[in-house]
């Protein structure tokens, strides 16, 4: 079989599955069988085995520690503590609640590394909330779903851990990466806020008093030590992605249950439960993806398509644009972590020639895979900001284009300046800083 028949025969089940409504890991699977079922070569225990290589990764095991990490939190008032801290430092700027809506997304990020856990944490806490201040209601769920992306740009993120795992990339170097288009999208959503609430006269607290935000602060301060456990532990090198994971849960916990004293039996096996649900949804879609990427190896399916397009000559800065818009594409179909490990198998011998750091194609994917967790059909942190309030999706769109569109301004700001972006990167290496 050539490769362009089996990625046609592959990627024509895989949408067809997709288009009746199997889950994506599912769809996946029943995607490999046609080729190990048609060719005498393979046969079907090859999709077990290589589920179970894929599973066999110590690195993985950040996945359901970060996610612990992040329900723990919810769960045992961490985030409350967090919450009034922000009240206290942007209250005052119109549109208060969506801006404090945001700013908690971007020290949440710092603990979960998971966008769709930080959207149905968010979720609960803002939306109805908002609209009962006077918000609309479009708004309130757009601007949650939006701002819940950043949990997988800002580090540590779950996306980075399993890019560094896959493509050998430096997971210290691709967590700094993620800093500052972090930054600059959690502003940009600020402006965004900004926007609305004086278009819409939306309303505005008052200010707080420099003593109510030393108070706040203190108060914060065992809170915000989580997420510099997470990330300060893996940059000085003291700890691995797993083990800063690990360690995160244990202060989380510690916090939760000893300090706030908020968290007991009862809640502890609920968010054990919730974790191992959704690690488990992860996961194994992570394995029926790493056969899928498998057989596009088995076939030099890569390969074909890197002679296709080296005929084109691509620079970086084409090839980044390439590069987003491929991601951006697949990730209103699919769920990122198999995007990561199909699409990217596909671009990373287009990008060597082409002449892509590393480092540079990482942070590019993953950003334009985020805006693929707002954009349907898939947009899975739409879907689940909806579903917490029984909203269709089709009425939010409007509200989410017009949110999207600056953010993708700094999608082509990384794209077109490698070295601005960069800088934090080269600053440190695997095991630390320089």
């Amino acid at each position: 079989m050539t490769p362009g028949f089996v990625a046609a025969l592959m990627f024509g089940v895989l949408f067809a599955a997709l288009l009746v409504r199997i889950p994506v890991a599912f769809a996946l699977a029943i995607a490999c069988v046609p080729p190990l079922a048609l060719d005498p070569r393979l046969d079907l225990t090859v999709l077990v085995s290589t589920m179970f290589t894929a599973f066999n990764s110590f690195l993985l095991l950040a996945v359901p520690f970060f996610l612990l990490a992040a329900n723990l939190m919810n769960t045992g008032g961490i985030t409350d503590r967090l919450f009034n801290w922000t009240r206290s430092m942007v209250g005052h700027l119109p549109g208060s609640l969506a801006q404090i809506n945001v700013v908690l997304s971007v020290l949440f990020a710092g603990v979960s590394g998971s966008s769709t856990a930080d959207a149905a944490s968010q979720a609960k806490l803002f939306i109805n909330a908002q609209v009962k201040e006077g918000y609309d209601m479009n708004f309130s769920i757009a601007i949650t779903a939006v701002s819940a992306i950043l949990a997988v740009i800002i580090p540590p993120s779950i996306l980075m851990i399993v890019w560094g795992g896959v493509f050998n990339t430096s997971i210290n170097q691709l967590f700094m990466a993620g800093v500052l288009p972090g930054l600059l999208l959690g502003g940009v959503q600020m402006l965004i806020v900004y926007a609305y609430a004086k278009l819409r006269h939306y309303p505005t607290y008052e200010r707080a008093t420099f003593r109510q935000f030393l108070r706040t602060t203190a108060i914060a301060i065992p809170a915000m030590f989580t997420p510099g456990i997470i990330v300060g532990g893996k940059l000085m090198g003291w700890f691995t992605a797993t083990e800063s994971g690990a360690m995160a849960v244990l202060y989380a916990l510690f916090l939760a249950g000893i300090v706030y004293r908020e968290i007991g039996w009862k809640q502890l096996k609920t968010v054990l439960f919730d974790t191992g649900t959704f690690s488990a949804i992860s996961l194994f879609c992570l394995g029926t993806a790493s056969v899928f990427g498998w057989l596009l190896a088995y076939y030099k399916i890569p390969q074909a398509l890197v002679a296709f397009i080296a005929a084109y000559q691509l620079g970086p800065v084409a090839m980044g644009l390439v590069i987003a818009g491929v991601f951006l594409s697949v990730g209103c179909f699919l769920d990122a972590i198999p995007a990561i490990i199909i699409v990217g198998t596909v671009l990373e011998p287009m990008v060597a020639t082409a002449g892509i750091d590393p480092v540079h194609f990482g942070i590019i994917s993953i950003v334009a895979l985020a805006f693929g967790l707002i954009t349907p059909p898939y947009g899975l942190c739409l879907l689940v900001s909806c579903a917490a309030v029984n909203v269709k999706v089709v009425n939010v769109l409007k509200d989410i284009t017009i949110m999207l569109a600056p953010m993708l301004l700094v999608l082509l700001a990384i794209v077109l300046l490698p070295d601005v972006f960069l800088f934090l990167p080269r600053l440190v290496t695997e095991q630390g800083f320089k």
